[in-house]
């Protein structure tokens, strides 16, 4: 396997919380393959960019992504995070 990805460890963690609203810090660095700690900061940059918000349910978080935002890429800024999500988020054989 490569040792680089096509997606940064920021776009990683915003499909799993896309995948799954709920999920833990924990089980998105082991989706991803990175420390919970940097999840954590991963997640806290999001928040303050905008692009995430975050909701308490008990003693877990929900979030919210805010799908209508630009990408914050100079190649792809007339695309939106959604646009991105929903590429990526489709079942295979569906993102033509």
């Amino acid at each position: 396997m490569a040792g680089w990805t096509f997606l940064s460890n920021h776009a990683q963690v915003l499909l799993c919380i896309a995948n799954d609203p709920g999920i833990r810090l924990r089980e998105i660095g082991d989706q991803v393959g990175i420390t919970e700690r940097a999840v954590h900061r991963i997640v806290r940059e999001l928040d303050d960019a905008g692009y995430l918000a975050r909701e308490r349910a008990g003693r877990r978080n929900r979030y919210t992504i805010s799908q209508h935002l630009p990408l914050p890429d100079r190649v792809v800024r007339n695309q939106k995070i959604g646009d991105l999500l929903d590429i990526l988020s489709a079942p295979t054989g569906e993102s033509t």
